[in-house]
């Protein structure tokens, strides 16, 4: 006997494609409709995480990198925000907002009187400590439904879609 898979959001989507343009093979509306409505499905439930921590999910990006590079968790803002993919105006905004709640500050660069590296403060510092601890264990809780083989076989299907989508550098 065998077991028809649960329909979905986006099944329903491509029932109507094929309905309408029965012409057309709307397969990879398929793949790509799910990959985007879980990556929107994802972020709804990282920010439920980040919101009991008082900060939105592009304060913990900034609050993240900073802590990963490592101490003294200083970077200057060009490699912040080329490591964040944001402009340069997005930074200058976002770091005015995490400096005005004491959660980074910048300091003059040592190798380079005019310029100055962002820095986590200790309030940045613990906060960022606390909210990755309660992220991860978010993510663990949201992969938990899939076994182990089939959570490798998801992360090595993506692995070769993002070497499709990224800019080979």
């Amino acid at each position: 006997m065998s077991r028809k898979k649960p329909e979905d959001a986006v099944d329903r989507i491509l029932a109507q494609w094929n309905r309408e343009r029965p012409d057309l093979d709307v397969t990879p509306m398929g793949t790509i409709g799910r990959v985007n409505r879980c990556s929107a499905l994802l972020l709804r439930r990282l920010e439920e995480v980040f919101s009991t921590e008082g900060m939105a999910a592009w304060e913990f990006d900034m609050l993240a990198a900073l802590r990963r590079s490592g101490a003294p968790y200083r970077l200057a803002p060009t490699m912040l925000f080329s490591t964040l993919m944001i402009t340069s105006g997005t930074m200058t905004h976002r770091l005015q907002k995490l400096e005005a709640k004491g959660l980074v500050e910048r300091i003059p660069c040592p190798d380079d009187a005019r310029s100055v590296l962002v820095q986590l403060s200790p309030a940045g510092l613990e906060l960022v400590d606390r909210a990755v601890t309660a992220h991860v264990e978010n993510e663990w809780n949201i992969l938990a439904p899939l076994k182990a083989a089939e959570l490798a076989a998801l992360d090595a299907s993506l692995v070769k879609l993002l070497a499709v989508l990224e800019p080979q550098e």
